[in-house]
């Protein structure tokens, strides 16, 4: 935080390169866009740079027992409980994955570009985040400004889905209104291929969960398992294959995917259906949305879960 420069001072400085100043001119057209036209808070966060000198600004850390499709939750002040434990320095984040495996979890490390405070600070871009495109970077700012306008307590998966629902419908419009035809189908292909993957994660999750409530002997429940994320791997070469070998999640299944990759997931997009269902019930009206959105929020939380969560016909 105490890095942060107002981003038009870095793109006035004549050292700033071409590319960063490109990079933050369009943040400061997406940051603008967020608020006048998807109704996200109007502050000063996102304007204003810091660069952090490293690849990550924070790693997180998600735990899962060796036979359980949930996640180990950690609590703390303001955000609550939720499925990960972060770190500011690698080593340390990858020294606590290390005694959560020595106890039997599946464990995986995941460096993280952007994060919000949710508002009690004006929060940077960050140099971590320049790797990225324009498209990429309007998602990355409607999904953590939306954390700002409403965040639950102890309900990461109705929080992380909130932003990521926001996020898409923000970077659809933003794409059209900038009459981005091309780029707005890219993105639109590059989503349905997303979620391609992400049903996939869905129905291993579905039938580990079932194995593991059969409490079988260790030594047979490990080999079912073994065999369901092996099913897996081969259902996701055979959708890389036909899209022509690039696909989302390359690395995961390079070094190894488990319990807690697929509990990750799960916290970001169980629940975005059902808000989707949502925002299209308003005719897209994003005010009527958040109005709603608020009023689900004062719900019970198992309640909110069966009308958001749940599938149209549970």
């Amino acid at each position: 935080m105490s890095k942060r420069e107002p981003i038009s001072g870095v793109i006035d400085r004549p050292t700033t390169s071409a590319a960063l100043r490109a990079q933050l001119t369009a943040v400061t057209s997406i940051r603008d866009f967020a608020s006048s036209d998807l109704g996200l808070p109007d502050n000063g966060s996102y304007r204003s740079y810091a660069d952090v000198g490293r690849p990550y600004v924070v790693w997180n850390v998600v735990a899962a027992p060796e036979f359980s499709a949930d996640p180990r939750l950690w609590c703390y002040p303001f955000v609550g409980c939720v499925a990960y434990r972060g770190y500011f320095a690698e080593i340390k984040a990858r020294k606590f994955a290390a005694g959560q495996s020595g106890k039997g979890l599946d464990v995986f490390v995941g460096g993280v570009a952007a994060y919000s405070t949710l508002g009690h600070f004006d929060d940077p871009i960050l140099s971590t985040m320049m790797a990225w495109n324009d498209t990429e970077l309007a998602s990355i700012i409607f999904h953590e400004l939306t954390h700002q306008l409403l965040y639950l307590p102890d309900d990461a998966s109705f929080n992380e889905a909130l932003a990521t629902a926001v996020a898409d419908e923000g970077v659809r419009r933003w794409l059209k209104q900038q009459g981005r035809d091309r780029d707005l189908a890219a993105y639109l292909l590059e989503q349905e291929r997303y979620l391609e993957v992400i049903a996939l994660f869905d129905a291993t999750r579905a039938q580990l969960r079932a194995l593991y409530a059969e409490k079988l002997p260790p030594a047979a429940m490990r080999e079912q398992k073994r065999a369901a994320f092996a099913a897996l791997g081969a259902s996701y070469s055979v959708l890389k294959m036909q899209w022509g070998g690039h696909a989302p999640f390359d690395v995961w299944f390079a070094t190894g995917i488990n319990n807690a990759h697929l509990a990750s997931v799960a916290t970001y997009y169980s629940c975005v259906p059902g808000l989707e269902r949502e925002l299209r019930a308003v005719g897209g009206d994003l005010p009527a949305f958040y109005r709603r959105v608020r009023e689900l929020a004062k719900l019970p939380q198992l309640q909110r879960d069966n009308l958001v969560c749940g599938k149209p016909e549970d």
